[in-house]
């Protein structure tokens, strides 16, 4: 039996983003942005009600700060007492996972969506996704970038406008474009 686009895109293959299916679930997430992002006056109880009617797990004490985006919520998982400042932006076509304690700065951005090298692939309209699992405790400053399928391990700390192009060791500090050990 042929998978399905959907399927495709959380498998981190080769995906139609056109697809019907896929295009029902942006439509879907875009009215739950419209209600989240409209609740910023609204209790952190709230807010993390409506994070859990979306997101795929929000650890207990979780903040994400509307305005906040994403392609879908479904991807994300956000363990206990982690906190997002305004602004995010996660691109979740496949798993980000944020690990408990993290704290990231406003207008981070998280980035599992990638598109193919091969040239025809791209002029064919084709995508597909990298996992990006941030581990706990960790401190992403104001600005920085993390792209597809990063790893950052337990206890690192990227520097403020950092794009992060390769995995983060448990433990480090990396700064700068392309972000490297400082």
């Amino acid at each position: 039996m042929a998978r399905s686009e959907t399927e495709k895109m959380l498998a981190g293959e080769l995906y139609r983003p056109d697809d019907p299916g896929i295009q029902a679930d942006l439509a879907a997430n875009k009215v739950w942005l419209a209600a989240y992002n409209a609740a910023l006056a609204a209790s952190p109880e709230e807010r993390r009600r409506l994070l859990r009617e979306r997101l795929a797990f929000v650890g207990d004490g979780a903040v994400i700060r509307p305005p906040f985006f994403c392609d879908y919520g479904f991807n994300i998982r956000v363990g206990r007492g982690v906190f997002l400042n305004f602004n995010c932006v996660i691109l979740d076509v496949c798993a980000v996972s944020i690990g408990e304690a993290t704290q990231i700065g406003p207008a981070v951005q998280i980035y599992a969506a990638d598109h193919p090298r091969d040239p025809a692939q791209r002029a064919e309209g084709l995508e597909f996704g990298r996992p990006v699992a941030i581990g706990r405790n960790v401190w992403v400053g104001g600005g920085a970038i993390i792209l597809p399928g990063v790893t950052v391990g337990d206890d690192a700390i990227i520097g403020a406008g950092a794009v992060v192009t390769r995995d983060v060791a448990p433990g480090s500090t990396v700064a700068g474009n392309p972000a490297r050990p400082r």
